[in-house]
């Protein structure tokens, strides 16, 4: 009997490119799912009040906010936004949102959908009076990135409120070329990984909507996506032509974005992750480690990335105002770095040449990766190759229901 692809991927998570990043041409025949929403007229807007689920990222090839582009333009009727983790302009740091007030350039009502879900975040919508949500925030790509659950439960509770639910898409910055990582197990479900996808998703916003439409939600939303024309799955974001806003405070690159996926699982340790420094999850470190930590992980040959000692003093977050040591990770071919398989040989290494190496004391890093394995096998002395091999049968699970909802070359 052939199993549904929900059985699948529940099944399996229940068991255990560019060479030397060079400067890269723009493509400006890219367009984004606002440019080509606004290009037909906003038609599939029309007749309906509509709020926005956007953040600073939302914004047109000339770098005007698409709030601001929508208030003034009579051909859509735009009457509410709604805000995410650090808000709707920007205002908030990590685990902070602006709440409810009117925004003061256009003076529409800005709610807060941070920490909301389900029935209340339908509260929220019925309240605004709109007809149609459309969401419209650049991802970075890692399952842990608190938007794209924004995304999940905006569906959810557009359902149950029964409203229209559009996806504007953008470019996934790492690219789209696969999955990588561990499966979330649903056991360990939270705001940061709701449902059973890969740690480096390898999916756009507009993709990922269609999975959870289909897979995960328990009644599907009626969904419309407005897709990309113009990119490409293998293209990194500095090849779209496309502005970079900070999607959040410690996201101020696409460099951080490529590796995020698997230096967030810092967040889980008593090292810096760099929250407080220029270079935010480039550079990682504690106090007492020194340059071991560099030679250590050089020596296992990692595909793409060089490994620099490193001293910094963060002005915030874990060692603040202290000068502490570890290393900087420079990438030099995008095409072979593996983000996920990157930050598991630093784990390893790092616990290996500094003693007073501890996880976080609530297992935080079981919910950055969606299980017990890589925080118990790290601490029973396995290797990097061995616990990424661990994860192997539930990915290649993943990326086959991945597959069916794909809307790029």
């Amino acid at each position: 009997m052939r199993l549904s692809r929900r059985a699948l991927l529940a099944t399996a998570t229940a068991t255990a490119s560019l060479a030397a990043t060079p400067a890269v041409a723009a493509d400006h025949r890219l367009r984004t799912g606002f440019e080509s929403l606004a290009a037909d007229g906003y038609r599939l807007l029309s007749g309906q009040k509509v709020g926005m689920v956007t953040n600073p990222t939302g914004i047109t090839r000339d770098a005007r906010h698409i709030v601001d582009v929508m208030h003034a333009d009579a051909r859509v009727t735009l009457t509410a936004v709604f805000g995410p983790e650090h808000g709707f302009r920007g205002t908030a740091q990590a685990g902070g949102s602006e709440g409810r007030y009117d925004d003061p350039a256009t003076g529409l009502p800005v709610y807060d959908t941070y920490l909301k879900s389900g029935g209340p975040l339908a509260d929220v919508f019925t309240a605004s009076g709109v007809d149609t949500v459309v969401f419209d925030i650049q991802d970075v790509g890692a399952r842990f990135y608190t938007y794209i659950w924004t995304l999940y439960d905006c569906m959810e509770a557009a359902q149950l409120a029964g409203k229209r639910f559009v996806v504007l898409d953008r470019p996934n910055p790492i690219t789209g070329r696969s999955a990588q990582g561990p499966v979330l197990h649903k056991e360990f479900a939270t705001f940061v990984g709701r449902q059973p996808i890969a740690q480096a998703h390898g999916m756009t916003v507009a993709e990922l909507a269609r999975l959870f439409n289909e897979e995960f939600l328990a009644v599907a939303v009626p969904l419309e996506t407005v897709v990309m024309t113009g990119w490409k799955r293998t293209r990194f974001y500095d090849a779209s032509g496309l502005p970079w806003v900070p999607p959040s405070p410690n996201m101020p690159t696409p460099d951080t974005a490529l590796v995020y996926p698997g230096t967030c699982m810092f967040e889980g340790t008593n090292l810096s992750e760099g929250r407080g420094t220029t270079r935010p999850f480039e550079l990682l470190g504690a106090d007492g480690i020194d340059g071991r930590w560099a030679a250590a992980v050089n020596e296992l040959g990692l595909p793409g990335a060089r490994f620099r000692e490193a001293y910094f003093a963060p002005t915030f977050s874990k060692f603040q105002g202290k000068t502490v040591g570890g290393v900087q990770i420079h990438v030099h071919d995008r095409a072979a770095y593996d983000p996920v398989r990157t930050g598991v040989a630093l784990l390893v290494t790092a616990r290996k040449v500094w003693d007073g190496f501890a996880w976080r004391p609530d297992n935080w890093i079981d919910k950055l990766t969606g299980s017990t394995r890589v925080r118990t096998m790290i601490d029973a002395g396995a290797g990097p190759e061995e616990v990424v091999g661990a994860w192997q049968e539930e990915l290649a699970a993943f990326r086959t229901v991945r597959e069916e909802y794909l809307l790029y070359k």
